[in-house]
């Protein structure tokens, strides 16, 4: 073995070194190997092809699973909230009283919520890589790599009327197709209060022990009536022991394991302290809203509960950068790497140094940050009615390019669901609208002085006045409106004298300026760069590890196990937590903080306490490598039994989004056991129950169903 390699191997070994549990693994190169070695256990095709068949993505950012044949669909209360405040109409607030169908006449249609079930994977590398010609810039390489990603999805999705997404891996250096079964008839079935949900409010948010019933369940419809399954989860109800080998199902949103010093060092030093800063501003900002009224608080409750959760997530992913040994471990791994090319004049042929220009890229994109945040980004333009707004204005240009030359967002085979979201019926708030706008367009004026287009977008006016003028003025609530805009295309946009739209216009091309730096300095040379970077981890490794996440089917697992405190949570260091928690320890839980909120049980709870068992499991942790799009994703045995849902991670495992560590990094579930019984003894569920334990609909629900959309 040349000396190249042997190099490289051991800085490879070395970075590899880590927990048995590590990895969020693709389905067509799962751990089979790994998890054998580990646990014993053989993952089979079938086992595979049934997970992954009965696995769920949910549109809005996480995951969840198929529980019975009839399309009962079961994720996190917090993953399901926006469809329940969605629906909380007339007087109603679902968040506050909990959701519970008596009947399928009862099921409730969201207004926009989308779930994609993974069909099959695809390697299309070579047809990505084919529009590459000798002689390509950088960033005419990257544009020709859009357009042939744009194509291939066309093609697929006009072949088998599937939703097809390619997929970049390993930064650039793979490419696979992703086909989508698509659901968007989405019925709510059942949903705790909001206060067994998150029970212990944001203090006891990624912390451990935790209470909290974090589920809810739909149930997906096809032609007015319930789906039939081939897959879905069967249920346990023996639950797990300490131990025991789990696995998790889910789509985590992304992870930065496989980043470069210089990409590490731009969210350590420029991007993550200004999102924190923008998070607790907006945080403090919808308090004060929420402080006005009752129905303030209603209305912003679940955004505010997504920036608390934001907010605190991020922290933790600062933390693992600001940690000296994670970092210093990075450096080494990358010094070790580049040494190993260095030495080698064939390989240094072969491969160069793409860590220098990914660095440049990194100094362009801090250059560019705030336009690319405030005005490419809309951090400065908040709010549903602008987001309406950019997407008409945006999509009337886009449709009139060919399929390969637009905006990914905007690519044919993205139209139907970008069309959903556009023509939702969800209710709009103005007087939160207006918030957001005046906070936003402040915070952008305050981190942009001086920029003329933000000059000429105030025009004199304060944020508190233009918002008023944008929001008071604007039709773009109507979804007629919406529609007549969207239908009308080009000459529509640039007839209509709504403030909104005439806003949008007028920053469209600063915006698409920015843009096009990001595309073409920034993203197209960490494709080219950080491509060629996991090629060199190719060439000694090979590809049988996992890329980073992408919000995109992975199968992680691990084992049931407690941990003890090393004084990063609420309890004190040194303290050795068990496994589980307990319905029983939910009422301690409360009566510890005088029942106060956050720690304020729900009153079905309270009236119920006398009639349940106490000593069920209710939380559980365990080893499994998750990250933020993982809420919902079911946990399964062996036997592919959902044993539990996973909700959070405790504090210690947000550094995971840079390096996993299972020496006291946790996953955290709802365990199946108290799921049953909350659903049976204190909400009184029993047909939800008895679905999930058969697996199937009761024959009268079903008929008493079929009668009904029979007579529709």
């Amino acid at each position: 073995m040349r000396r190249w390699m042997l190099i490289v191997f051991a800085v490879l070994l070395m970075a590899g070194v880590a927990a048995a549990d590590e990895g969020m693994w693709l389905f067509n190169v799962p751990p089979t190997a790994k998890v054998k070695a580990a646990y014993g256990f053989d993952l089979t095709k079938a086992w595979l092809d049934h997970t992954q068949l009965s696995s769920v993505r949910f549109n809005n950012g996480g995951s969840g699973s198929f529980v019975s044949a009839d399309g009962l669909t079961f994720t996190n209360h917090h993953v399901g909230a926006a469809c329940i405040q969605q629906l909380s109409t007339g007087g109603k607030d679902y968040m506050k009283t909990g959701y519970s169908a008596k009947s399928r006449a009862e099921e409730a249609k969201c207004p926009d919520l989308e779930l994609n079930v993974l069909q099959s994977i695809e390697d299309v590398t070579p047809k990505v890589n084919a529009a590459l010609k000798p002689g390509m810039s950088v960033a005419d390489q990257g544009q020709a790599q859009r357009a042939a990603m744009s194509a291939i999805e066309q093609q697929c999705t006009t072949a088998t009327k599937l939703r097809c997404d390619v997929v970049t891996l390993y930064s650039g250096a793979m490419y696979h197709l992703y086909r989508y079964k698509k659901y968007t008839d989405v019925r709510l079935v059942f949903a705790p209060e909001f206060e067994a949900a998150f029970f212990g409010g944001d203090p006891d948010n990624f912390e451990y022990p935790r209470y909290d019933l974090d589920i809810c369940f739909f149930r997906v419809y096809e032609n007015d009536r319930p789906a039939h399954l081939d897959n879905f989860f069967k249920w346990s109800t023996t639950g797990v022991k300490e131990g025991d080998l789990i696995f998790v199902s889910g789509n985590p949103g992304s992870t930065g394991r496989l980043n470069t010093m210089s990409q590490l060092e731009f969210l350590r030093d420029v991007q993550y302290p200004q999102v924190l800063k923008s998070l607790a501003r907006r945080d403090a900002l919808l308090k004060k809203f929420s402080a006005g009224s009752a129905e303030n608080a209603r209305t912003a409750q679940e955004l505010m509960f997504g920036i608390e959760n934001s907010l605190k997530a991020f922290k933790g992913y600062q933390s693992g950068l600001l940690d000296k040994n994670v970092m210093a471990k990075k450096a080494a791994d990358e010094a070790g790497m580049r040494q190993a090319i260095a030495s080698d004049p064939k390989k240094k042929s072969q491969f160069g140094d793409p860590w220098p220009e990914i660095s440049k890229a990194m100094d362009v994109q801090k250059q560019i940050y705030y336009p690319l945040t405030y005005l490419e980004r809309r951090g400065g333009f908040r709010g549903d009615l602008a987001g309406f707004a950019r997407v008409l204005v945006r999509v009337a240009q886009e449709k009139t390019k060919p399929n390969g030359e637009r905006l990914r967002e905007y690519r044919d085979s993205a139209l139907p669901s970008l069309e959903q979201d556009l023509f939702s019926a969800a209710p709009i708030y103005p007087s939160l609208e207006k918030v957001l706008l005046t906070d936003s367009l402040a915070e952008m004026s305050e981190n942009m002085p001086g920029n003329p287009l933000v000059k000429r977008v105030l025009n004199g006016q304060t944020p508190a006045q233009l918002a008023a003028n944008l929001i008071s003025g604007t039709k773009l609530q109507d979804i007629a409106v919406r529609k007549q805009l969207y239908e009308g295309g080009q000459a529509a946009i640039q007839a209509s004298t709504d403030p909104l739209i005439v806003l949008m216009r007028q920053i469209d091309p600063d915006a698409r300026v920015v843009r096009k730096q990001f595309d073409d300095q920034v993203d197209a040379v960490v494709r080219q760069d950080g491509g060629t970077i996991a090629k060199i981890r190719f060439a000694t490794a090979g590809t049988s590890t996992y890329p980073d996440a992408t919000f995109t089917l992975r199968l992680s697992y691990g084992a049931i196990r407690g941990f003890t405190e090393n004084g990063e949570g609420t309890v004190p260091a040194g303290t050795k937590l068990p496994y589980f928690t307990t319905i029983g320890g939910a009422y301690e839980h409360a009566s510890q903080h005088g029942n106060k909120p956050p720690y304020d049980l729900a009153p079905s709870w309270v009236t119920a306490k006398s009639k349940i068992n106490l000593n069920t499991p209710l939380n559980v942790t365990e080893t499994a490598d998750i990250i933020g799009g993982n809420s919902g994703s079911p946990v399964i045995n062996r036997a592919g039994e959902v044993v539990g849902i996973i909700f959070d991670g405790n504090i210690q495992s947000l550094p995971w989004n840079f390096v996993y560590d299972d020496a006291i990094g946790r996953s955290i579930q709802v365990d199946s056991r108290g799921i049953l019984e909350a659903l049976r003894g204190i909400y009184n569920v029993s047909s939800l129950a008895n679905e999930l334990a058969t697996g199937t609909l009761s024959q009268n629900s079903r008929s008493a169903g079929d009668t009904l959309a029979k007579a529709k």
